[in-house]
């Protein structure tokens, strides 16, 4: 059985237990039981790289599914924080070849990230979790056919 992690950022918690429920729901869907899934928080959307990277590198996880939200702010705080979390999660999946999906809202509002937090199409952590699964599954069957 291929184990999966969540790594989620809990400076908005009602919005991360919302998209973890969201995640769960998805990996259930694709096959994948709650007891092989481990939950991991960070405190922000930037730290997710980290995180990320650290459940990746012990081999232990066919996919991660990385929640979060960035509300833009009156400053340019929202843009460089957004850059640097989707930059460092790109870099982690490429570096390690565990994917990482990017459940992370980037939004303008809080209306906007319950709107993509609360079920139905635009659930981003259902999104990231159908996701993780089938990416990691692609990236075995790939693995698998090599010369």
């Amino acid at each position: 059985m291929s184990r999966y992690a969540i790594v989620r950022a809990t400076f908005y918690e009602e919005l991360a237990q919302r998209l973890t429920a969201g995640a769960l729901k998805g990996f259930r869907e694709e096959g994948i039981e709650e007891s092989g899934i481990d939950v991991f928080d960070v405190p922000g959307a930037f730290e997710l790289p980290l995180a990320a990277k650290a459940c990746a590198d012990t081999g232990r996880y066919a996919g991660i599914a990385c929640l979060g939200a960035v509300i833009r702010g009156e400053t340019d705080h929202y843009d460089w924080v957004c850059s640097a979390t989707a930059q460092g999660l790109e870099l982690v999946q490429v570096e390690t070849g565990v994917p990482c999906a990017f459940g992370v809202l980037t939004v303008e509002n809080l209306d906007q990230a319950l709107a993509r937090s609360g079920g139905g199409k635009r659930d981003q952590g259902h999104n990231a979790a159908l996701v993780a699964v089938q990416m990691a599954r692609l990236m075995r069957e790939i693995n698998t056919n090599r010369p």
